[in-house]
Formats: structure tokens, sequence, C-alpha cells
């Protein structure tokens, strides 16, 4: 024990972080002390500094060469070409080639609802939750090609044990439990405007998730990606938990992949305007990328090509398919992380519990999109909105359990 505190006191010491030290003084309990300075172990603080440094940065993408990106448009395909990208993907399906991937690591809070936003019953007349919306995909898959595909449900520390225990407690919603794999979202430290790493309320390591770009150092770390290497899985869906729409199991998407020869796909939707706040796919630098709304110049925006359509009009709606290979590449890549300031609470140097009114902590997110710029070659499929998105994000207006739901029973009626 004395040695363990003394490397960490060296640690902390190289890296301007003494004050952890205070809130091990400060406890009691030999389990706790023990369990923090664990915890302490596990951080690299030399990536803690990099971050904090970044934080003082201005973005890179002001230098950027933004160009609009090629997509192919499923409703325009001729039917020669989609029975083709369809019996393509088909048999791939067929053939055990696709795995599916959920990401599942947040809580319905924002929805007014106390667990994980799978959980959350959509208002439904059956009231199905939004996993059990999303096991019936899988289930229709079963029964249009025969076989179980593979499903991955990323959850965080938070949320695992209560997701877990939903779908031990409904039977897995009908679908096999060999074929449904929990494994868990990373996490940075949250430090403060000064640099320094926040100890929260509960006397540990203030932590927050590390952003859905984050999903690839997962899926290697929790062994996910070795376990579909042994199931012979060549393709990978990964999407959000919100989307009541999403199609995982596409034959189209997954032929035009096949067919394009392309490493990774992924779908969009026409941006309802030129103002909404969403990311949309582009060229930066001559590779295939997002571009947040946050980055997009109101001229940009605004731009449209010869047809009067927008030129940056294919909004990025979380749905991409990747071959393994290169979810196995970008796994060993340390993607970019994204800054965000945000309210925490957190314990100070004496002790006391802090509540701020205004962001004070800065939190690191990757984005799976930026794993795109590392890709040789990559392909756009522009669906209809009202066919394959709708999310849950908000409790009440826009993207909410309402319009969502609307629009699963009106797609639903229209079947």
């Amino acid at each position: 024990m004395d040695e363990k505190l003394k490397q960490i006191e060296q640690t902390l010491e190289k890296y301007g972080q003494e004050q952890l030290l205070d809130e091990y003084n400060r406890l009691t309990d030999e389990k706790q002390k023990q369990d923090f300075l664990d915890s302490i172990l596990t951080i690299d603080f030399n990536q803690v500094k990099t971050l904090y440094e970044k934080s003082k940065e201005e973005p890179a993408f002001a230098n950027s060469k933004i160009e609009p990106i090629d997509y192919v448009d499923k409703s325009k395909l001729s039917n020669e070409e989609y029975e083709e990208l369809k019996e393509i993907g088909t048999k791939e399906i067929k053939e055990g080639k696709l795995a599916v991937v959920t990401m599942a690591g947040g809580q319905g809070t924002r929805l007014g609802h106390s667990g994980p936003k799978g959980t959350f019953d959509l208002g439904l007349d059956t009231h199905k939750s939004i996993f059990e919306i999303l096991t019936d995909i899988l289930i229709k898959a079963r029964e249009d090609y025969g076989v179980d595909i593979p499903w991955y449900i990323m959850t965080s520390e938070e949320n695992n044990q209560q997701t877990e225990q939903f779908f031990k407690k409904h039977n897995y919603f009908g679908y096999p439990k060999g074929c449904i794999t929990f494994f868990k979202q990373g996490k940075l430290p949250m430090i403060s405007t000064d640099g320094k790493v926040l100890v929260d309320e509960n006397h540990k390591i203030k932590e927050a998730a590390d952003g859905h770009g984050g999903i690839f150092h997962s899926m290697l770390k929790d062994g996910v990606v070795y376990d579909m290497k042994a199931r012979g899985i060549e393709w990978v869906f990964i999407g959000g938990v919100d989307n009541v729409l999403v199609k995982p199991v596409d034959p189209i998407l997954l032929g035009m992949a096949v067919k394009k020869q392309v490493v990774a796909a992924g779908k969009s939707i026409v941006k309802a305007n030129p103002q909404e706040r969403v990311g949309v796919f582009c060229k930066r630098n001559g590779r295939p990328s997002v571009i947040e709304y946050t980055e997009i110049t109101p001229e940009m925006a605004e731009e449209t090509d010869e047809n009067g359509e927008l030129k940056y009009g294919e909004s990025h709606i979380l749905c991409n398919l990747f071959s393994l290979k290169a979810i196995e590449k970008v796994s060993q890549m340390e993607l970019p992380y994204h800054i965000a300031f945000k309210k925490a609470k957190y314990i100070d140097q004496d002790g006391n519990l802090v509540v701020p009114e205004k962001p004070n902590a800065y939190k690191f997110e990757a984005f799976l999109f930026d794993a795109f710029e590392s890709l040789e070659n990559f392909a756009v499929l522009r669906v209809k909105r009202e066919e394959e998105f709708a999310p849950v994000k908000n409790a009440e207006g826009v993207d909410s359990p309402e319009t969502a739901r609307k629009l699963y029973q009106d797609f639903h009626k229209q079947k």
C-alpha cells in the first residue's frame, strides 16, 4: 500500500494533480481509500494534460477544404439497380456476415425517465419499450433471412446493470440470449478550467462518457471485435438506441457497400431546412467526413447545386455500416477529442460540495464520424426521413416521444 501511494504521489506531483491526495486523506473507510487509489492509477495523466492544452486551441476545421460528398438516393434507384443491390446484400446477411451494434449508454433523464433510455415506454398501445421495438426489428430479420443476427449493445457504467436486468426480466423479448452481448462505453476524467481532475459528490474521480467515437476502443478492449471474428462477421451496423425507425439489417445499404467496394457506408436524410442543427456529410481535405452545424457557415448552409438542392444537405443520422477490418483499424487509432464545457458538481480542496450555476468543467468526447477521414473510401445512401429516422431525444417538441411515436405509427400503418 505504501509503495502504491508513493508511486501515485510522484505521478500526481509530476502532473500538478496533488489536489487528489487531499480527497484521499479525507477518506476514512479503508476500502474507499483503496478504490480511490486504484481509480487514480487508471488515469492517463499525460492524456489529461494534452486534452487540457487542446481546450485552449482554436478548432482546426477553419483551415480545412470542405466540399460536398457524392451519394446514392435510394428512392431514385431503378428497379434493376434496387434488385441488384438487394440480392448482393441479402446474400451477405443470409451467410451470417452481418452484426448489429446499438449504442445505449445514455439515461432517459431528458425524457423524464429514471432508467436507461432503451427502457423508455414510447407510449404505444402495446407499451413497448425502445429496446423491445429494436428487438422486433431483429426478429423480423430472422423471419426474412433465416439467421439470428448477433446483437451487441454498448451500455455505460451507470446503466449496464439496469439494462442487463431489463433484458433478463423480459426474457430478451424472444431473441436468443446467446446472440445478445453487452459491453461498456469508455470514460474520461472531467477537468476544471485550470486543468485539475475533479472529484464527484460520491468521492470518486469525476468522469464522463468518452463519446460515441469511443465505441471502437470499447469494442476492442471488451473483446467484441474478437467475438465477431470468431462468428465470421464481416460487416457491422452501428446505430443509436433512440431511433425507433432504424433499419440496421438493410440489404440495400450492405449491397451498395459491397458493390462499390468501400470499407464503410452511412445513411443520410435531406436536411429539413438549411438551419437544421445537424451534422452533414462532406469531404474534408478530400476525405469523407461530417461537418457539424456549429462549423458550417451560413453561406455554406444555404448553398444549392444546379438542381436546387442543398450542397450540404446530407444529414448524418448515426446509421453507419463498417467492415470489421475498418473497425479493427480504427480501434487501434486515437480519434480526436472534442471539448464540451459543462456544469459539473464537484468536491473542492476543502471538502465542500460545489454546485455551479454555470459551466465550469471540460468534458472530452470522440465522435464516431471522425473515423471516416481515416478510411480509404466511403459511400452515402440517402433515405427518407419518414421511413428511417424517428429519434427520441427531447421530452417535448422536435424529436420527442410524441413525434417519434407518430412517425413509427404512420410507417407501420403503410406496411
